[in-house]
């Protein structure tokens, strides 16, 4: 079994978890998902870990950097990857719609999984979920919460 740790770090978000592991990242949780649903028992809290990607974060919140570049070991089916590979490819300060991601992955009908997908992402931020709105322009399937995803388009220059 692979030993996951996990540390807790504020941003201007709130606090946000980092879970590791040997590969890299596993989950990122913002301050909503971490009240909602914390980590598992097994999961250890170590302070040592992820200070690339908090480094990181800190220079994202700070408006200097625009992309991350940090191993990442998210476990999910073979069509999350794909979803979760297709938003990596949203640039920074840009919004696409559901239907325009699943047309790039070359599943135009499936917007529907495409957004369960989407909504799944244990890596928010990093792997940039919040980039992606409604086809009518609302901020809608957001797990981190709708406040959290106007932030973060806010802070990339979004109107």
């Amino acid at each position: 079994m692979t030993e996951i740790r996990y540390t807790v770090t504020p941003s201007p978000l709130g606090d946000i978890a980092i879970a590791v592991s040997d590969a890299g990242i596993r989950r990122l949780a913002l301050p909503t998902q971490l009240a909602l649903r914390g980590f598992p028992e097994d999961w250890q809290r170590d302070d040592s870990v992820a200070a690339d990607a908090i480094q990181q974060l800190q220079e994202y919140f700070a408006g200097q950097r625009t992309t991350f570049d940090v191993a990442l070991d998210m476990q999910g089916t073979d069509f999350q990857e794909e979803v979760w590979a297709a938003l990596q490819t949203v640039p920074f300060g840009s919004i696409c719609t559901y239907g325009d991601l699943a047309k790039q992955i070359g599943r135009p009908k499936a917007v529907r999984a495409l957004g369960a997908a989407n909504g799944r992402n244990p890596v928010p931020i990093i792997v940039p979920c919040h980039r992606v709105i409604g086809a009518n322009g609302k901020l809608t399937g957001y797990f981190g919460g709708e406040g959290i995803k106007a932030e973060l388009l806010a802070l990339e220059g979004v109107e």
